[in-house]
């Protein structure tokens, strides 16, 4: 493979926050299983430079449900996953992705009766 080089005379280009191949496949699974209930209709994915989000909609045209947050800076602190509601109040904090999606998830159980 090549090696890239930056122009002469720019700065590097700023990195960017990503989602690996297994959260993404995390995040993406519990949209799938959302769509299917007829909870969520849309979705978005933003990258910047301190946090990835993924955004899931009820509806297009409104605001987004669930935030899902990425920030590798509050890694040491706070956990760096957290889930954040449809009014910006943060629903659940912490380090590993399972247990901050676990409030989303329990949308999905049923009770089923004997």
């Amino acid at each position: 493979m090549g090696t890239v080089h930056p122009f002469p005379g720019s700065t590097s280009p700023p990195e960017q926050v990503g989602f690996t191949r297994g959260e993404l496949n995390r995040i993406v699974d519990l949209y799938g299983r959302m769509v299917a209930a007829g909870l969520w209709k849309d979705y978005a994915i933003e990258f910047g430079r301190d946090h990835a989000s993924f955004w899931a909609f009820r509806r297009t045209a409104e605001r987004p449900e669930y935030k899902i947050e990425k920030r590798p800076a509050l890694r040491a602190r706070q956990g760096m996953w957290a889930v954040i509601g449809e009014h910006g109040a943060v629903i659940r904090r912490g380090h590993e992705i399972g247990a901050v999606l676990a409030p989303i998830e329990r949308r999905l159980l049923k009770l089923v009766a004997d």
